[in-house]
């Protein structure tokens, strides 16, 4: 017979449930997928004993992952699309415009504004950090600037660009996570966004050191660019539709086919005699750089339905643990005095994010640090008449950007291996990242940009 979970077994199970994770993640340095299957396989298997029949556990799982059906079908057309701008010529040329940015009498502060336009066309901070970041590091190195500065305003741009881009898989799961829609949770993001971007720069502004920089690696680059791409202002096209369909409040599914679509007409266009088969090759596996420099080669070989697969496969397994934990009152239960206290929008805010904080200290994974807090708040964001995009917003600031400050999590240790600056050297100059909870917070105390329901659930 079947018995309610009570709450200090549902404090038990969610302590052991992080220990396992943690353990899998930080000691011993595994792939979170297995230590999340491994988890999802010890509490189904504690339902049956507990007397809950094999169908409603299968039902668990199924409304687990039901919630991110259409995140995930986002995720296989951006994987394509990433690939088509590649080979559009999209994202070189965009790179082209950001190098021409770099300044030397303002090198710092140019330096984030860089990789926060890289960021925002690939959407993806690891790889900006990998790729552009290594070449602007180097170059500062060659000017004697602060190595943690330089690496504080690499990370930051990297996180803003992979933070507000429509191409970002963290950006489309905490907008899954939350139900949200993905290009208004974007817009919504703005209200804390914007003001940690404008102070980051200022303070950049402030500490970057003057100096004349050694162009010859930047030209270089760019020459490669030129060679191998069709650098144009026309590239420009499938960007200004993304953001028109935006604010024409176009769904991202239909806008992502219609920039497709603009994105492969503009392929026969630079080259009439483009192959089928290999513009199909194309979206499936991605683009494949085949230039005489290895760091551009980095940079631009990505994109493809394929190389979902592994964003896809963790969001599943994940949700489905998210999906026992919720349907069968684990987390409500070991929330509920918490969430009693929570009624005012400020205290959920705050909570929300210290949640998400927490979770990348003990675990130092961030999708985690999304799903979990989303799934275990979003109850009481509806309970007080708060929009999903305010839960959405509050899931990116406290979960996804605050993973690069944490020295044993994914983010944090690849950033510091990438870049050779530790975490702890790095962090008071990762502005960005420490800025955007704190304006979070600020809009949920004082109600600045707090999104409400227009007819409350509850």
């Amino acid at each position: 017979m079947k018995k309610k979970v009570s709450f200090p077994e549902a404090i038990i199970i969610l302590l052991l449930l992080l220990l396992i994770l943690g353990i899998s993640v930080i000691k011993f340095g595994l792939m979170p997928e297995v230590p999340v299957l491994f988890t999802v396989c010890l509490l189904l298997f504690w339902l049956r004993i507990r007397g809950n029949d094999w169908s409603s556990i299968q039902d668990g799982i199924k409304e687990g992952i039901g919630v991110a059906i259409i995140p995930i079908f986002i995720f296989i057309l951006i994987g394509a699309l990433i690939g088509l701008w590649i080979k559009g010529s999209i994202i070189p040329s965009i790179m082209v415009l950001g190098f021409h940015l770099i300044s030397g009498q303002f090198f710092v502060p140019s330096v984030f504004i860089v990789c926060s336009i890289v960021g925002l066309a690939i959407g993806s901070g690891f790889t900006t950090i990998s790729t552009v970041g290594i070449a602007l590091f180097g170059i500062g190195a060659s000017m004697n600037a602060n190595p943690a500065l330089v690496a504080g305003a690499i990370i930051s741009g990297a996180v803003f660009g992979d933070k507000m881009s429509p191409l970002s898989d963290s950006t489309n799961l905490s907008s899954a996570v939350a139900e949200s829609e993905l290009f208004a949770h974007i817009k919504n993001m703005m209200w804390s966004t914007i003001p940690a971007f404008i102070v980051s720069l200022i303070l950049f502004w402030i500490l970057g050191n003057s100096g004349s920089i050694n162009a010859s690696k930047i030209n270089h680059t760019v020459s490669i660019l030129e060679h191998n791409f069709t650098i144009t202002w026309w590239a420009i096209i499938p960007i200004l539709l993304m953001l028109i369909c935006a604010w024409r409040k176009i769904p991202a599914i239909p806008t992502l086919f219609l920039n497709i679509t603009v994105t492969v007409i503009m392929i026969f266009i630079q080259n009439p005699h483009q192959s089928i088969t290999d513009l199909t090759n194309l979206i499936m596996n991605g683009f494949v750089a085949k230039t005489s420099d290895s760091s551009v080669n980095t940079l631009l070989t990505r994109g493809g339905i394929s190389s979902m697969m592994d964003t896809v496969g963790l969001i599943i397994a994940t949700l489905s643990l998210g999906g026992l934990l919720m349907k069968f009152n684990i987390v409500q239960t070991a929330m509920e005095p918490l969430v009693e206290h929570l009624k005012k929008p400020g205290r959920l805010v705050i909570t929300t994010i210290l949640s998400g904080i927490c979770i990348n200290l003990f675990v130092g994974e961030q999708y985690l640090s999304v799903i979990l807090p989303g799934r275990a708040f979003k109850q009481a964001y509806d309970r007080i008449g708060l929009h999903p995009l305010a839960l959405s917003r509050v899931l990116e600031d406290g979960g996804s950007v605050i993973n690069y400050l944490i020295p044993w999590g994914v983010a944090g240790s690849f950033a510091a291996s990438t870049l050779g600056v530790p975490v702890l050297a790095f962090i008071p100059f990762t502005f960005f990242s420490l800025l955007s909870p704190l304006f979070s917070i600020l809009s949920g105390v004082t109600g600045i940009g707090l999104k409400w329901q227009k007819n409350p659930k509850n």
